[in-house]
């Protein structure tokens, strides 16, 4: 059988290499921590508060955006919801959390 295959001999192992500096890979991970916190950490709490501060000063007469893209007026303001004035006669109500936008007044009659 060995004249249509040839035998394959196993190469000798090398000898093991000293790995990098424990110490390297440690500042290494804090280091990408350290910017992961910073770029997307930090900026998305700074969002969150942003959106709770919004949704707890919202108030009656206030002009809106909701995360459906309708603008309208506040009417009424309860524990969890919010009733918004579409237009003259017609009134949809919203959880306050899909409020994402508070507009400065005067903006709905210049849409």
């Amino acid at each position: 059988m060995n004249f249509f295959i040839s035998p394959a001999f196993a190469e000798a192992v090398p000898p093991p290499m000293e790995g990098p500096n424990p110490l390297i890979q440690v500042a290494l991970l804090a280091g990408f921590l350290i910017i992961f916190y910073a770029l997307v950490m930090r900026p998305q709490r700074k969002r969150d508060k942003a959106k709770l501060q919004l949704i707890a000063s919202l108030q009656k007469g206030d002009e809106v955006v909701t995360s459906g893209g309708i603008v309208g007026r506040i009417t009424k303001v309860s524990e969890g919801f919010v009733v918004v004035e579409v237009s003259d006669k017609l009134e949809l109500k919203f959880q306050r959390a899909s409020i994402i936008a508070s507009l400065p007044k005067g903006t709905m009659k210049a849409i």
